[in-house]
């Protein structure tokens, strides 16, 4: 099986940091993305914030926000943001295939869905 998150290193926005706090161990990081980007991202999937794979917490609107464990923070450039940031986002491949499938059905008008 897949271990991970598939990544590819190619950046597919840029999101702002609206805040960090600690919360027990992890730091919580609120990240708001332009509206195109907001559509492929969904709780419990997965995103990359500066080269860094993680795992979505929640999201609202353009908002989500992720968890950091402390060693995380400690090994990468996660640990210097600060509010108002600008983050390198990359949204999943696997998000982003399922898109360029619906969006070839609908243009093609050959219906690619597949069947339970």
């Amino acid at each position: 099986g897949i271990d991970g998150h598939l990544v590819s290193g190619h950046v597919d926005g840029v999101g702002e940091v609206v805040s960090l706090h600690k919360e027990g161990e992890c730091t919580r990081l609120k990240i708001k993305v332009k509206n195109d980007l907001s559509k492929y991202i969904a709780k419990k999937g997965s995103i990359c914030i500066n080269g860094v794979s993680l795992t979505v917490n929640s999201v609202e609107a353009d908002i989500f926000d992720v968890n950091i464990v402390p060693h995380t923070l400690s090994v990468t450039t996660l640990g210097e943001l600060i509010e108002n940031s600008s983050v390198n986002i990359e949204i999943d491949i696997i998000a982003r295939h399922v898109e360029q499938l619906i969006s070839h059905k609908t243009s093609s008008g050959k219906d690619m869905s597949i069947s339970q």
